[in-house]
């Protein structure tokens, strides 16, 4: 499957992990993408910057768009389609 990079930024007045019921809508968002077909390789948020950014194999770009949408409605979502490391080289280009 493709590999893709999701990348949400919020405000930091609307940071989402300040409301604990939001909170737990969005990690049960991560937890459950297996069950829309989308593998997550991992997740990170930069500490104070209010900046996430998931890696993830999906059928296509819209899939991830669509699944990740309500991280968008707090701030901004983009996905990108990605390419691991040993593939760049591969083909001698990113």
């Amino acid at each position: 499957m493709p590999l893709f990079v999701a990348e949400h930024t919020h405000p930091a007045d609307r940071c989402p992990a300040r409301n604990p019921q939001i909170a737990a809508g969005l990690l049960a968002i991560i937890a459950n993408a297996p069950s829309a077909g989308i593998k997550i390789h991992g997740d990170a948020v930069t500490r104070n910057q209010h900046h996430l950014y998931i890696i993830a194999e999906a059928e296509n770009e819209e899939a991830v768009r669509k699944y990740f949408a309500p991280f968008g409605q707090m701030g901004t979502l983009t996905v990108s389609g990605a390419s691991h490391c040993e593939e760049v080289v591969r083909r001698g280009a990113c």
